[in-house]
This record gives structure tokens, sequence and C-alpha cells, in this order.
């Protein structure tokens, strides 16, 4: 790995650990109260229903990125050999 490379993760990981330690208080809340409130079933049960429909987005629209990728790919393919006869 070049240098820069080794000194940006070194970078992250350090504020990675930095926001951890940060947040650690709040994650060790009295009664199970953190920065929400009070968690019952159905604050879990919309929470959960958030995860999935985030990444169900996250799919199609990376999904839709790649596509648009491989056209591109595609098409500079073409004008090369084209060009290249």
């Amino acid at each position: 790995m070049r240098r820069s490379t080794v000194a940006r993760l070194v970078l992250v990981f350090g504020l990675v650990v930095l926001v951890a330690l940060t947040a650690a208080p709040i994650a060790i809340a009295a009664d199970g109260e953190g920065l929400y409130g009070r968690t019952d079933d159905k604050v879990i049960t919309y929470f959960a229903f958030g995860v999935i429909g985030f990444f169900a987005v996250l799919v199609i629209v990376l999904s839709l990125i790649q596509i648009r990728l491989e056209s591109r790919k595609e098409r500079l393919q073409r004008d090369l050999q084209r060009f290249g006869r």
C-alpha cells in the first residue's frame, strides 16, 4: 500500500474509535432510556421496517448505478472497436 492510503486508514480508524468512545455513555443509559427515550415493541418494529426499507432502496440504487456504468463501458468498447479498425 502507498503511504497516503495507510495514513488515510489510520485516520479513519482513529475517528471511528473516537466516535465510539464519545457515544459509549449514551449507550449505557439508565433504565434502558437512550437518546430516543423508552423503547417498546412498536419502536423496535418500526425501526426494523426502516432497516428493511433502507436496504431495499440501497440495492435498487446500487443496481441502477451498475447498469449505467455497464452500458457506458460497453458503449466505450464499441467506440474503441469502431475507431480501431
